[in-house]
């Protein structure tokens, strides 16, 4: 059987662009030993985090190796089994992205239901990036009704579930994005009380307190920068701030990653500024971020909007789009149909 699968070729200096990728096409294993599984991936996971994985430097994941096959969130479908908890037809979430097909051994596979839902949902709100939002949100923001929330990057997977989120437990949500075509989904669908293009804006920090007239307890960080330092300035005393990513950051190197410049706040308002991987609380907050979840949904208070490309072969484009603008909610690579 043959299996295409994008390998990074070499590391990005800057703007990530499609040169540093390849499309490869290798044999997969048909001949499973006791305890495998032959598994076709449907849907592929594009995400912010990735950019960083392509730098040769040390973090709380190990870097993407050079010249082998990328890895990513994916949900798959079991069509070959010689492992009796995995029979064919079984849903399976993994982090064995970028390839059509692969053989394992159970190991790091989650099963999902896909009668219960989509197998691209186990992807965005009911996947990774929901349970981002829910610990960044609730977990560690302690988001309380009443709360003002302010959150950036807010019409991708993790932002537009932040919010939403936040609305559900009962608190006021501004976000930023940057097109007018996300505001009007942010404020039509994603139901925030007010939200702002950035792109449209002289000031950001003037931006938030045209919108955010009594300030932010609770800011969700998706990009750093600017966004950060607009926010220390509106923020209220003893306010929260969950830094979940710094995408301003990701394509630039050496000067023109300018830093924060106001920090002072955080000693003259008390403030707290917390860092989290959700990797480290996956564990222990999986069973209420799920419960939490399906009561949301059922009534009506979550809503997913996706940005889909075609083929594995336009993977690289999809990444490359995160940070050019391209999506509106979760950006995900369609790899095949569910039989």
């Amino acid at each position: 059987m043959k299996s295409r699968e994008i390998h990074l070729v070499k590391r990005p200096s800057g703007m990530l662009d499609a040169s540093c990728f390849k499309l490869v096409e290798n044999d997969v294993r048909e001949a499973l030993n006791e305890g495998e599984v032959l598994i076709k991936n449907l849907w592929m996971s594009v995400d912010p985090y990735m950019r960083p994985r392509m730098n040769d430097v040390k973090s709380y994941i190990p870097p993407f190796a050079l010249n082998t096959v990328l890895d990513g969130g994916a949900v798959g479908v079991v069509i070959a089994s010689r492992n009796p908890k995995y029979p064919v037809g079984t849903g399976v979430e993994s982090m064995n992205g970028w390839r059509e097909y692969f053989v394992g051994d159970g190991k790091g596979l989650g099963i999902r239901n896909f009668a219960n839902a989509k197998p691209e949902a186990y992807l965005g709100l009911l996947g990774m990036p929901g349970l981002t939002a829910y610990i960044g949100t609730k977990v560690l923001g302690k988001a309380q009704p009443g709360d003002r929330v302010y959150v950036s990057a807010a019409a991708g997977a993790v932002g537009s579930a932040a919010c939403q989120i936040a609305k559900a437990i009962g608190c006021t949500v501004v976000g930023s994005a940057g097109s007018s075509a996300k505001i009007d989904w942010l404020m039509r669908e994603a139901g925030v009380d007010a939200a702002f293009n950035y792109r449209d804006e002289p000031d950001y920090q003037t931006a938030l307190q045209r919108l955010c007239p009594q300030g932010i307890d609770l800011y969700f960080d998706n990009v750093g920068g600017l966004a950060l330092e607009a926010a220390l300035a509106v923020m209220n005393r003893h306010g929260r701030i969950l830094c979940c990513g710094s995408i301003d950051d990701y394509n630039k190197t050496g000067a023109e990653q300018r830093g924060v410049k106001n920090l002072f706040h955080m000693i003259s308002k008390g403030l707290t500024m917390t860092g989290f991987i959700v990797f480290d609380y996956m564990d222990d907050y999986h069973k209420p971020f799920a419960a939490d979840m399906g009561r949301w949904l059922a009534e009506g208070k979550l809503r997913a909007h996706e940005t889909v490309y075609e083929g594995i072969e336009k993977a690289p484009e999809a990444l490359i789009g995160l940070f050019t603008g391209a999506n509106m909610g979760k950006m995900l690579v369609k790899l095949g149909e569910l039989d």
